[in-house]
């Protein structure tokens, strides 16, 4: 069963226990929660402690401040916030569940990420968006804050995020103004004044614009590319009229788009045509694009099957370094989960890749060293090219793959791994890193509930995934005309650069 299909079950489950519960927790309730969780984090988060966060101190500050009884949405809201500072992006991602804000006012307008900048959006009769204010088309302030002062504080389960995520969450998140005041514990206006300013920074003019409820609010800006897959569910992928509209091939320029990083099990047909696309393209291509953005993740299934194309025959690359938090020796549940993930230790490893891995660590130099007490031997990632091709064969042309900040879990892992191998160029923007074998923990007072990463996953860098993100060799960033979507500048200009190189 997918992921997106477990959280919706969990979420349905528990808006009935929400409905159950009470809505205020005593503060033993409160405190046996956070006793639950301490724990839970002390044993088995992966994450917990490397960046020098100790979530000790927030917890214990938390119990002294609270006084008898508190609020489960402002219980829910300070567990999302002190995870967030973990570092665990899948924790971050999934935050804390079974609390609702009861958001119910909003601002108008849409607000979309241009570089540093925020551009303040319309939507037209046509489903059309336009600037709102063309000769001031930049939010400088919000009620008088600065609008870069404003978005560090209004996304804290996001704080360690790669800087360019959170910047993009962030400012998708202005809209939600009753939520934002609450984390900047001011009392929400009936008015809020914005600050608005030209291309240069120099001329600015200010609004006042009332705040809105639920039913007038503007869904939050999303890439063209990204709507048109927003509501396509995980089967969906196995639909033949959705996975043809995912190839095509254009003046020798060979393109697959991946909106989820699918299951075989779960969309053989999408895997059929990847390899039937894959073999009809092997003469006729120039050059091939593997299109992650704004992908979220899935599986590592269609990573091993690209691999297959791409990986010389007498090659072997280690891609990923793991470490496995859990009793150890780790127990064989644990053994097989790595291996879900084509994670395997130095025993199951052959000869050959054996001495390309004594070869790899000769250099490799990890940014966190593990307590091997609490963490498994390594589990590595390899790309085998003797094992992949198969039936397949090496496709030796160039080959792009097009990130984005939006590249998440197991799309930012494929990112990762094919950087740096031969004929393969990464390209957009930095994404955002996330590899953790995450699980579920649920809290048994408030009956909220969450996810941890279980897994430390390393680059071939050293750095880890979480945090960091995977850099492009060439940058490409969206342009006014993306965000209008007007254009996909990011994919316009990677073509342009591959007729200019071949």
């Amino acid at each position: 069963m997918k992921l997106k299909t477990l959280i919706t079950i969990f979420c349905c489950l528990n808006v009935f226990i929400s409905l159950a519960q009470d809505d205020v927790l005593t503060k033993e309730q409160i405190q046996g929660d956070i006793e639950f969780l301490r724990k839970t984090l002390d044993d088995k988060s992966s994450y917990v402690y490397l960046n020098g966060y100790d979530f000790n101190s927030d917890f214990d500050g938390y119990l002294k401040k609270i006084g008898d009884s508190t609020q489960l949405e402002d219980f829910g809201l300070f567990l999302s916030q002190t995870l967030g500072k973990i570092g665990d992006r899948h924790s971050s991602m999934a935050t804390i569940r079974g609390y609702d804000l009861n958001e119910s006012l909003f601002l108008p307008f849409i607000y979309a990420p241009l570089h540093d900048k925020v551009v303040v959006l319309n939507m037209g009769k046509d489903n059309e968006l336009g600037i709102r204010y063309p000769r001031f088309p930049f939010l400088k302030k919000v009620d008088g804050t600065d609008i870069q002062d404003f978005l560090q504080k209004t996304r804290p389960e996001d704080i360690t995020a790669p800087k360019q995520t959170y910047f993009t969450l962030a400012v998708r998140d202005i809209r939600d103004i009753e939520k934002n005041y609450r984390l900047l514990n001011k009392p929400l206006p009936k008015e809020i004044k914005l600050t608005l300013s030209d291309g240069n920074w120099q001329k600015d003019t200010v609004v006042m614009v009332p705040v809105v409820d639920r039913s007038e609010r503007l869904r939050p800006w999303d890439e063209k590319f990204g709507v048109e897959y927003l509501f396509v569910k995980d089967e969906d992928y196995n639909k033949p009229e959705v996975i043809e509209k995912l190839f095509d091939i254009e003046d020798g320029i060979a393109y697959i788009k991946l909106p989820e990083m699918a299951s075989k099990e779960e969309a053989p047909l999408l895997f059929e045509r990847f390899n039937s696309f894959m073999k009809s393209i092997k003469d006729d291509s120039e050059a091939l694009i593997i299109d992650v953005r704004s992908n979220g993740g899935g599986t590592r299934d269609l990573l091993y099957e690209f691999a297959k194309y791409v990986i010389h025959p007498d090659s072997i690359h280690v891609v990923n370094v793991t470490r496995q938090r859990g009793p150890i020796p780790l127990p064989e549940d644990y053994k097989q989960s790595l291996n879900n993930r084509f994670l395997y230790p130095m025993s199951e490893l052959t000869g050959r890749e054996r001495t390309t891995v004594n070869t790899f660590l000769n250099t490799f130099k990890p940014i966190y060293e593990m307590d091997d007490t609490k963490y498994s031997e390594y589990y590595f990632g390899l790309l085998n090219g003797k094992k992949l091709t198969g039936q397949s064969f090496y496709y030796d042309k160039p080959v792009y793959i097009l990130a984005n900040e939006k590249t998440f879990s197991a799309a930012s892992i494929f990112v990762s791994v094919f950087k740096g191998l031969p004929n393969i160029t990464i390209v957009g923007t930095t994404t955002d890193g996330s590899s953790g074998n995450s699980d579920w923990f649920d809290l048994p007072n408030s009956k909220l509930f969450g996810k941890i990463s279980t897994m430390v996953s390393f680059q071939k860098d050293g750095k880890i995934l979480d945090g960091f993100g995977t850099a492009p060799d060439i940058k490409i960033e969206r342009d006014m005309d993306q965000i209008l979507w007007k254009s996909d500048t990011q994919l316009e200009k990677l073509k342009s650069i591959i007729k200019g190189t071949n």
